[in-house]
């Protein structure tokens, strides 16, 4: 038979350890790229006229309408994954403090994709202008050092003895 702790019919909660300086540094640089990322959606229609010569310079036969109505839809998507990928860095740096080994997971296939992008998107010329591909290179680095971070031996003992919810 079951018998309730003494004071109270719940169990205590189980505590856990704080997070290693690693996952913490991880966390951090992920702010870090959350708010970068931030600073690229400005960057982006600052450079919004490079936007307009790309679309120009690759559909010549479009008309002005038709050319207007494309750089708004490429604007308003430049802005929409933008603050998806803002959200996506926060919300990866809060499971990933939390202990969560499926965050650990996910950040470092989020920064595989973001490598696949990173390498098309230098190989493609017309990509963007040269401050648009710096910035994307600083956003990558900092993905690199939160994913490498995330992966060290502290960390992996961190994550192994969290909780799997």
């Amino acid at each position: 038979m079951y018998q309730p702790y003494p004071g109270g019919s719940q169990a205590p909660e189980v505590s856990r350890p704080a997070a290693p300086t690693s996952v913490v540094r991880a966390c951090q640089a992920m702010y870090v790229g959350a708010a970068a990322s931030l600073i690229s959606i400005v960057i982006a229609i600052l450079d919004r006229h490079a936007i307009r010569t790309a679309l120009h310079n690759h559909n010549l036969k479009l008309t002005t309408a038709q050319l207007n109505n494309t750089y708004h839809a490429a604007l308003g998507a430049l802005v929409v994954v933008g603050l998806i990928g803002v959200g996506l860095w926060i919300w990866m740096a809060m499971m990933c403090k939390a202990g969560k080994s499926w965050a650990r997971i996910l950040s470092t296939v989020f920064f595989g994709i973001e490598t696949i992008d990173l390498v098309v998107g230098t190989a493609v010329p017309g990509g963007g202008s040269a401050a648009t591909r710096i910035y994307g290179i600083l956003i990558w680095l900092i993905g690199l050092v939160a994913t490498v971070l995330l992966w060290q031996r502290r960390s992996s003992e961190y994550f192994r003895g969290a909780p799997r919810y």
